[in-house]
This record gives C-alpha cells, structure tokens and sequence, in this order.
C-alpha cells in the first residue's frame, strides 16, 4: 500500500462538507482504514466509496475507493448476447437472492486466489445486517441441478444496487452462464424498480458488453444522491 493514502476516520466520511471539499474534487482515489464496524462500512458506502481490503504491514486494512469514474447499468441498455439469449430459453435459469453470504464467498475465494474479499470482510457484511433499513448486503446466484455455478455478492442502498465481486465455475459446459447470472440480476433489479446498477470499475469488458455506460465521479455522484 502507498504510504501517502490518506486516513479517512468515520467521523470524516459521515461528513458532507469534508467529503464536499476535500474528498470528491480531489484527484486522491484510495482511502484507508482499520475501522471494520458496519456502521463505518455502511456510512463509506453511502459517501459513494467501495471498499477493498489489503494487507499492510501484517496488517489487514480496509481501503474505501472513490473511483474516478463508475460503470452504471441503466436498465434500458441491458443487452443480451444471441448465445446468453439461447442459453436462457434452453435452460430453466432462476436467480437465487439470498441473505446467506457464504455460498457465493465460497465461490468468490475459489475462483480469485488471495482475493481481497476476505472472511474478515465477509463478517463486516454480515454485520450490517439490520444496522441500517436503507443498507442490505445480498448475494445472487444461479444453480444447475444443485450446483451453485455463477453467482456475486453486493449491496443495495435506497434504489441502487452496488456489486461487490463475482464468480462463475470455469469448466466448458458452463460457458456463458456468468453473463446469464448478470442479465437475470439486471432484469430483477429492473422488475424491482431498481434505479440503477452500479458495477463498479468500467475497464473490464463484460461490463461495457451488458451495457453498461461510463460516467465520470462528479456525474456518478450526482445520480447516486438522488437514489439512495
């Protein structure tokens, strides 16, 4: 980790005035801290941050990112390839939403080794269960004859729906259905009347292929307040 990240305490980032003027025009992205309670968590998500975690100095931190800019899926660009189409018709698909975090964890840590989706992380998430009605941690998943084998986890706030990380099983027979899992979580978000998905980064190519637009950090920001 950078030694130059800035601290962001949580008394900072529940305050609009500092993240109004200090924060949001700044060129800084990354912030850190060793605060792991909900109340921390859930205040940096609303602030617009998603967080990772890294390891510093033996120590695992987390890291609250203020992107510069932010992948958004409005529903109406929802695009689905002919093969994701196909395999939807072919195959009884259902999109499993769940409270339970673990199975999709499991299939996360799988699939991306030393991933920054730790079990200390997994238990700040679960944590913020009922800390806050406007906040809930989900996970989403498809099976195929009892096989969990695409799946995320992320969160909702107000109208919006932030993705966290995902997975899908690698073997040939199961090509397509992380794109699957993705179109049946837009179209549920969609029937929800979901305002919004927030997808995080924009540089990974599934993203711009779903959809997804990209907008800049203060264009993010201001979609984000109206819906949460």
């Amino acid at each position: 980790m950078n030694n130059s990240i800035n601290h962001l305490p949580l008394e900072l980032a529940k305050s609009r005035l500092y993240l109004e003027l200090f924060v949001y025009p700044g060129s800084a992205n990354y912030y850190w801290s060793d605060d792991y309670s909900a109340e921390y968590y859930i205040a940096v998500a609303k602030a617009g941050f998603i967080s990772v975690t890294e390891e510093f100095k033996g120590k695992e931190l987390l890291i609250p990112e203020i992107q510069h800019n932010y992948a958004l899926l409005d529903f109406k660009d929802l695009h689905i390839s002919r093969k994701v189409q196909k395999l939807l018709k072919n195959k009884n698909l259902q999109l499993k939403v769940s409270e339970d975090l673990e199975p999709a964890f499991y299939g996360i840590n799988a699939l991306h080794k030393n991933s920054w989706l730790s079990r200390k992380y997994l238990n700040t998430l679960k944590a913020t269960k009922g800390v806050d009605s406007n906040f809930k941690a989900l996970s989403f998943y498809i099976e195929e004859n009892g096989v969990i084998v695409a799946g995320e986890l992320g969160y909702i706030i107000g109208k919006t729906y932030t993705s966290l990380s995902g997975f899908c099983l690698r073997e040939k027979h199961y090509n397509n259905y992380g794109t699957a899992q993705l179109v049946l979580l837009a179209k549920y978000l969609e029937q929800n009347n979901f305002a919004f998905w927030n997808l995080g980064h924009p540089h990974m190519s599934y993203k711009k292929a779903l959809g997804a637009k990209v907008y800049t950090r203060a264009e993010f920001l201001r979609r984000w307040r109206e819906k949460i």
